[in-house]
């Protein structure tokens, strides 16, 4: 079946399309600068229209970065690189999403998230009988790496289930994220 080509808009349409795509999700500048760009009937009229969204506030970097790392803490307990990874990924400026994960994580204890992270992860399971397998504990090393929290914080909290956690530490090559 043969896909429909997109409809072009004149800049008055790409407004309104605008709105409506911001009414129903949070983007970032340079999200919807490309889903207006697949759009405009003509490139030119898309700087005007984001300038005019930023104005009226509609649009604010700063704000949807808040706002999604808030909800990454609290919804899902990501750590900061998590965060600053993803936001990257909806490419808003790196500037911009180290300032506002850098405040939204002040004061936030990385120690207690991993153990929140875990008790999650694995609530129906005995951790300290789970962790004495090697591949076990590596696997769990790797989840919370992946969600964004430092090695050693990690290491400390695993060691607490597994006195092989020792060895993971050989696996990190000095890094530390």
């Amino acid at each position: 079946m043969a896909q429909r080509p997109t409809p072009r808009l004149n800049a008055g349409e790409l407004w309104e399309y605008a709105l409506s795509t911001l009414s129903r999700r949070a983007l970032s500048t340079a999200e919807l600068r490309q889903r207006l760009a697949r759009r405009a009937e003509n490139t030119a009229d898309i700087p005007d229209i984001l300038h005019r969204l930023q104005d009226s506030r509609y649009l604010d970097d700063s704000r949807f970065a808040e706002s999604y790392a808030q909800s990454r803490l609290d919804s899902q307990g990501h750590g900061r690189q998590r965060v600053l990874r993803d936001l990257r990924t909806r490419r808003v400026a790196a500037p911009v999403a180290e300032q506002v994960v850098k405040t939204i994580y002040d004061g936030t204890d990385e120690v207690t998230l991993i153990e929140e992270y875990l008790a999650r992860k694995y609530r129906n399971r005995s951790l300290p009988a789970l962790l004495q397998d090697p591949l076990q504990l590596a696997s769990a090393y790797r989840k919370l790496r992946y969600a964004g929290f430092s090695s050693g914080p990690s290491i400390r909290v695993l060691k607490r289930y597994s006195a092989q956690a020792d060895e993971l530490e050989s696996c990190e090559d000095g890094e530390e994220a």
